[in-house]
């Protein structure tokens, strides 16, 4: 497998490169040169879960890794269900939330911790990332007590439920985590600039866990699959995906996968309040402004890192941009979508609540609807209880962190104390 740099053409690196390093040159994301369609995507469709996943990623990766160690890989990884579950007469909700850390960021995190525990042999790695939620826990988790990895979680004070908090900030051991004295967009930037920084960057053999990885984005487009695989073959062709977006890698994965061949219809990225995309989607202009603070804080992300893929999918030729939509949804709508679902006997959470009050308003009769549930609802409990008037019952790895006492430790927004914090806590 074959990726560039699309800010430098010069850096080309194959598919163990690119997990190790995570980014390129200048910040620069990592991306294949060429993604070919797999055949016989109905036989595919037949295939369980892991048995599929395996087909795709062996696909994509080619013959550079052994197929029997990346099918071992991915069968650890993908150890849940992800299963559709039918909310009304024409739209389903993809349930991404059954595995450790009750979200989706599962798939790619656990394969992501597979890849790198076998390609970096025993090196020492740092793995430094941002998250707005649901990344961290996923992360943390992933690679938890695994040797010579050291993991540090950036995440902005104040800004994700206490609950999504827990599960990553109380394990200690070689999980890090940082509570950073503003939003998830200065989180990132630190992120950047310690990869920009040589001293960081090698010192401390950076890598990051963030949906920038290419490990984590093959992961994710397995689950798309998934969901295809699980609707009546009449009404496959048909089939609407709308992706709660932040940082645009979950929607990345959906296009990825309809190039392979998957026979979705077209997208919808469904956004809060920061609508930088669907904004650029109907003007043309890119235009991020101030990130605003909402309900569905994994979402508050106004410079998503994760576009330039899109962009590069549409200048290759494998996708068509007006197959994809932009929906921003507001915090009135975001709740009364919540509630909506509630009416159905749906519980969610407000990311796939914004999913949903999307497809509802672009939906056409003919056409069959997927939103993505991307959390579990307890993650959120003081959010959906005060919306939905009703108590959340508790999911085992939730009651397990609720009681204990956060690990993280605080600092500013500005990068030398980032820095000054890496090096006394790793070194």
């Amino acid at each position: 497998m074959e990726l560039q740099n699309l800010k430098d053409a010069s850096d080309t690196v194959n598919f163990a490169q690119a997990v190790k390093k995570g980014l390129g040159k200048h910040q620069g994301l990592y991306f294949p040169t060429d993604i070919q369609p797999m055949r016989n995507i109905d036989e595919l469709l037949k295939m369980p879960l892991v048995e599929r996943s395996q087909h795709i990623i062996r696909h994509l990766v080619g013959d550079e890794m052994a197929p029997d160690l990346l099918d071992l890989m991915i069968s650890t990884a993908f150890n849940f269900e992800a299963p559709l579950v039918s909310v009304s007469d024409n739209i389903y909700s993809l349930e991404l939330f059954h595995g450790p850390t009750l979200a989706f960021k599962d798939f790619g995190g656990r394969f992501m911790a597979q890849c790198l525990a076998k390609i970096s042999e025993g090196k020492p790695v740092t793995i430094l990332t941002a998250t707005s939620g649901d990344t961290g826990a996923a992360v943390a988790h992933a690679f938890h007590g695994i040797d010579n990895i050291n993991v540090v979680i950036l995440f902005p004070k104040g800004k994700i439920s206490p609950l999504q908090e827990k599960l990553f900030t109380t394990l200690g051991g070689n999980i890090h985590t940082v509570a950073i004295n503003s939003d998830f967009d200065a989180c990132q930037q630190l992120v950047k600039s310690a990869f920009d920084d040589p001293d960081v960057r090698d010192g401390l053999h950076l890598n990051s866990a963030n949906s920038i990885n290419i490990s984590r984005l093959l992961a994710q487009v397995c689950y798309y699959f998934e969901a295809v695989s699980q609707l009546p073959d009449d009404k496959r062709a048909q089939s609407v995906f709308a992706v709660p977006s932040g940082n645009f890698g979950n929607l990345t994965a959906g296009i990825i996968a309809k190039t392979l061949g998957l026979p979705i219809k077209r997208f919808i990225a469904a956004t809060n309040s920061n609508d930088t995309v669907p904004r650029y989607l109907s003007s043309g202009e890119w235009n991020p402004k101030a990130t605003i603070p909402t309900i569905s804080n994994a979402m508050d992300v106004s410079q998503p890192n994760n576009w330039p893929r899109i962009e590069a999918l549409v200048e290759k030729g494998y996708f068509e941009k007006s197959l994809l939509k932009g929906e921003a949804v507001d915090e009135e709508s975001t709740q009364v979508a919540m509630k909506q679902l509630q009416s159905l006997g749906y519980i969610s959470e407000p990311h796939a609540a914004i999913a949903y009050r999307a497809l509802t308003r672009q939906l056409e009769d003919s056409e069959i609807g997927i939103f993505l549930g991307t959390a579990h609802p307890a993650k959120f409990r003081e959010t959906v209880e005060n919306v939905l008037g009703q108590p959340i019952h508790l999911p085992q790895p939730l009651v397990d962190v609720a009681g204990k006492a956060s690990l993280a430790s605080e600092i500013g927004d500005d990068y030398q104390s980032l820095k000054e914090y890496l090096f006394a806590t790793l070194t």
